[in-house]
């Protein structure tokens, strides 16, 4: 196993990386604008506060339903002492979980799937030290009940992919794990044959050729990678989760409060923010063995799209009490699925993420069921000490890594040209030459000043075009610096994207093995609030 023998950790503002919405950085500043979207904001005081909220609405029966359902799911998974220890303290009133979820992605998806882990072991750990008569249980919530199986069935290893083919239908954690055997070779043979080659070629082969279906898959895989943390991996696709559900179900298919909740605090939020999701009339699915479809209402029947499927509202109503398990809620409902069936104090999730749960908190206070502190995950961009080399040669900082190519080229070019004429300082002198022609024309003729503004329109772009000439060529003459800085930043941003969006942990578990793992929990702050630039 590599050894991570030197390790350092450079901070910067979420908004300085160009990668995160105007909706996140305003909720990281706290401003006015934001703040009735979400509830207690996830410091200390939030926490106290959401703590307080959170015990007087969750009740005993549910901790115990909660638990039970878990062992039965641990039943087949070595679960160590840590984990079980968690997974019973569940059914005392004191003790919450932090939350975080995932869709199945094939052997985990990207890397972002182990930062939203680690923010969520290490937050338990900060809430533990500082509340001491509370105890804080990781959670990570499988999204056994998504459809979306052309987002998850791959991952992207050494720059290529590795996708697993079948037919899509139904709910992804119910699907069986035929053609696995087939990745799982074709993967093998691209490993190699070191230590964590090893390790993880047996990691995928016991997930998804040892198991019946893709949520046992996916719980195995994260519960190798975290288990000594405690981690609590739940699947909520469950009949007995779903009764205790239900009564918010009945509520959404006589009456659709989701939508007129929604709707409503979409009305407020479009002022200032991009809108994430549009409501349904109905935001459930309804689940059968082939098919997760949407319910539509219609003159007093229930439809499932794309089916034969109907109900009258009573034989709709029957079916629920009956097998509320057909019942999935959709990206609109499974927050509030999340908090009734969890003693949950803060979901922990990406950017969009949070985006989209800030539309419900509306939602929440309708059905009168407290709304989590949400925190924005730790984000990370892993740079080799090879490659900080490369940059400091290319005097590139590690925060001008994030600017767009185009623009980080510029800047790096004209730095080093030896030709410094300062287009800024010509645009400003021209700009103050017309304003004084603008003076003289209101004094004189005011018609001249239509003509004075057509020729200061044209000697900006004149001058704007010289500049874009004199750029072109000083890149032709620093042609060598230019590919090193698109190579190396092409490397650093895989599609000129976060590498956290691209890459699989396999890429560097190759490399560093457990340690990777251990090192990034170890330094990772998930209420520090800033992008980390990891160099190992």
């Amino acid at each position: 196993m590599s050894r991570i023998h030197f390790m350092k950790f450079t901070h910067i503002p979420f908004h300085k990386t160009g990668f995160f919405s105007k909706t996140m950085t305003d909720y990281l500043d706290q401003k006015q604008s934001i703040k009735q979207f979400y509830n207690n904001f996830p410091d200390m005081k939030g926490f106290a506060s959401q703590i307080n909220e959170k015990k007087k609405s969750f009740d005993l029966a549910t901790r115990l339903k909660l638990v039970t359902v878990l062992k039965d799911q641990y039943r087949n998974v070595v679960a160590t002492e840590a984990t079980t220890k968690n997974i019973n303290s569940l059914e005392n009133e004191e003790t919450f979980t932090i939350t975080t979820g995932h869709q199945l992605n094939l052997f985990t998806g990207p890397l972002y799937f182990l930062y939203k882990i680690i923010s969520t072991i290490n937050l338990t750990e900060m809430l533990a030290e500082q509340f001491p008569d509370q105890r804080f249980v990781p959670v990570f919530w499988m999204a056994t009940e998504d459809h979306d199986f052309e987002e998850i069935n791959y991952f992207n290893f050494k720059g290529k992919k590795v996708t697993w083919d079948r037919p899509n239908g139904g709910a992804v954690g119910r699907f069986s794990l035929e053609g696995l055997q087939e990745v799982h070779a074709h993967f093998s043979k691209q490993l190699g044959d070191t230590k964590n080659a090893i390790f993880l070629s047996q990691l995928f082969e016991k997930a998804y050729v040892s198991h019946n279906n893709l949520a046992d898959a996916t719980r195995y895989i994260a519960n190798e990678l975290f288990k000594s943390y405690g981690l609590v991996i739940l699947d909520a696709d469950d009949q007995r989760l779903k009764n205790i559900f239900a009564p918010l179900m009945k509520d959404e298919l006589l009456y659709q409060t989701s939508k007129k909740a929604v709707s409503k605090t979409i009305l407020n939020l479009e002022k200032d923010y991009k809108v994430q999701v549009n409501p349904r009339d109905i935001n459930l699915f309804y689940v059968t063995e082939n098919s997760r479809e949407r319910i539509i209402e219609s003159e007093g029947l229930y439809k499932i799209h794309d089916t034969d499927i109907v109900f009258s509202k009573a034989e709709i109503l029957e079916e629920l009490d009956n097998h509320s398990d057909r019942f999935s809620p959709n990206v609109v409902m499974r927050p509030l699925y999340q908090e009734v069936i969890l003693p949950n104090l803060c979901y922990i999730g990406g950017g969009g993420e949070l985006a989209y749960w800030m539309q419900l908190k509306g939602y929440f206070e309708t059905v009168k069921i407290p709304f989590p502190s949400l925190l924005l995950r730790n984000s990370v961009q892993i740079v080799s000490q090879k490659q900080v080399k490369k940059l400091q040669k290319l005097d590139v900082s590690l925060e001008e890594i994030f600017l767009k190519q185009h623009l980080l080229i510029a800047k790096k070019v004209k730095e080093k040209s030896d030709i410094q004429f300062n287009f800024e300082d010509a645009t400003e002198l021209l700009t103050q030459q017309f304003l004084a022609l603008r003076r003289v024309a209101n004094e004189t003729d005011s018609s001249f000043i239509g003509a004075v503004d057509a020729q200061q329109r044209k000697q900006l772009k004149g001058l704007n075009n010289l500049e874009k000439r004199l750029l072109r060529a000083e890149k032709r003459k620093h042609f060598l610096l230019t590919n090193r800085i698109k190579s190396l930043q092409d490397q650093l941003l895989p599609n000129k994207i976060l590498e956290e969006r691209y890459r699989n942990f396999s890429d560097y578990y190759l490399i560093y093995g457990q340690e990777l793992i251990t090192s990034l929990k170890e330094s990772l702050k998930p209420l520090q609030q800033a992008f980390t630039i990891l160099e190992l």
